[in-house]
């Protein structure tokens, strides 16, 4: 704005001493020359902000503004435009990154954004750390491109005993589009339905209609609905229209003109019968129904044989063992290592807890008793059987045997089996016994001496 300064500057003495004033005015002055240097700043837009408008469905690449700034330096640099992308995520609209003009990217719909405020930054190309920022906001203009259609989905009762020019139904619509004299709606029925022989509308001058019935002979079990179908048309430049359906039922009326039922089947049930009370018949018949299928089905099952035949039985063979088993001493109980070993079968085994059959008997030998039994033999064939046996656990264990042996040289020992007296036998015998049965030889000796005295 400006390069330099001159100032003038003076020096006073405020206290002199007056037998020297002669010698001057005792003051100086003297001029200060400053000048500003350059230092780099930003880019400088023409506005703060600026303001933009463009009417919607405006074409692609359309122009709709631009933005200026310039370098303030002395040293001026060129400028560079860009849209912050944060203030435009939809990417609707680009900047020449040259002058500053705004185009379009994207068409524009003002019944969806009416306003758009996007963020355009300005770069100095020799530093680009100097940027600047000027907000644009853009205004959407209003084109008549939605056609005006019903504020609702309206459904119109008539009543049957209704009077000719009562009014059944009254009518309005909206517009998305907003003219600057505002709306204005024109309503008629289609070309075809000019002269409608039942139905009429009337304008009521406040963008809306009333729907009219021209006769009293409507009849549910004749016709229950009416489409009547009507043209809504606005005031826009181009004008723009719609076609809209109002559907009007037949229903019966109380004579004040109160709806009390809109169903031909309400009209042909008798007297008395609600449709609640229809509904209640119809679950009882279907209940039954439900019953009767589920007793013939049962029937069907119970009457079928129990016999199952040999190819309809599907079940699995079941196989029953009454062998319990015994502990771990049961040795004669069926062991699996017979089905590992086939071989191992050694035909009949003897049983170890009863007396030996005779095939088993000890033979008599030179070492036979008087009775002719070798239970030295004996035991050793038990021995051999229990070594070479296949199926004997392979651990020590004991060997029962219900064998006592015959023939001990002094015969039954329990004085219960004789009928002979002590004084009938003699023990001489004893002391040839050796010295340990002496004094047992004496003692008997001695009650035999003593009762012979």
């Amino acid at each position: 704005m400006k390069k330099s300064y001159s100032l003038k500057v003076e020096a006073t003495n405020v206290h002199f001493d007056p037998q020297f004033s002669s010698s001057g005015p005792f003051r100086d002055t003297a001029t200060v020359k400053i000048a500003v240097e350059d230092s780099d700043e930003p880019p400088v837009f023409s506005k703060s902000s600026y303001l933009v408008q463009v009417h919607e469905n405006e074409s692609i690449d359309t122009v709709i503004g631009q933005v200026a700034a310039r370098d303030p330096d002395s040293a001026t640099s060129l400028i560079r435009y860009f849209i912050d992308r944060h203030t435009d995520l939809e990417r609707q609209f680009n900047v020449d990154v040259d002058d500053g003009r705004i185009t379009l990217a994207k068409p524009l719909d003002r019944e969806t954004d009416k306003w758009h405020n996007i963020t355009v930054t300005a770069t100095e190309v020799r530093n680009h750390s100097q940027i600047s920022r000027a907000i644009v906001a853009i205004r959407v203009l209003d084109v008549n491109d939605n056609a005006p259609e019903f504020a609702t989905e309206f459904e119109a009762f008539l009543c049957e005993n209704g009077k000719p020019g009562q009014v059944i139904q009254t009518v309005s619509a909206v517009d998305k589009d907003d003219p600057k004299n505002g709306h204005s709606f024109f309503y008629s029925l289609v070309p075809d339905m000019l002269n409608n022989p039942n139905f009429t509308i009337k304008n009521n001058g406040d963008n809306s209609i009333s729907v009219l019935a021209k006769h009293d002979m409507f009849r549910r079990q004749r016709q229950e609905m009416y489409y009547l179908p009507i043209v809504v048309r606005d005031n826009g430049n181009p004008s723009m229209s719609s076609t809209n359906t109002l559907t009007i039922r037949v229903c019966g009326c109380s004579k004040e003109g109160i709806v009390q039922s809109c169903n031909v089947e309400a009209y042909v049930l008798p007297i008395g019968l609600s449709m609640g009370a229809l509904i209640a018949i119809l679950a009882c018949i279907i209940l039954l129904l439900v019953i009767v299928v589920l007793f013939v089905t049962l029937r069907k099952h119970k009457n079928e044989p129990l016999i199952i035949k040999d190819d309809e039985d599907v079940r699995e063979n079941i196989i029953r063992y009454d062998d319990e088993g015994g502990g771990e001493e049961d040795t004669e109980a069926f062991d699996i290592a017979t089905l590992q070993n086939p071989d191992g079968i050694n035909g009949y085994l003897p049983r170890k807890d009863i007396k030996p059959d005779l095939q088993f008997m000890p033979r008599q030998g030179q070492h036979s008793g008087p009775n002719g039994v070798d239970v030295d033999e004996f035991i050793n064939v038990r021995l051999h059987e229990a070594d070479n046996d296949p199926t004997a656990p392979p651990y020590d264990s004991i060997q029962i045997y219900g064998y006592e042996g015959r023939g001990s040289l002094a015969g039954s020992l329990s004085s219960l089996e004789t009928s002979s007296s002590d004084s009938d036998q003699n023990y001489d015998y004893l002391r040839e016994w050796g010295p340990r049965f002496r004094r047992l030889g004496e003692l008997y000796s001695v009650g035999e001496s003593d009762k012979e005295t």
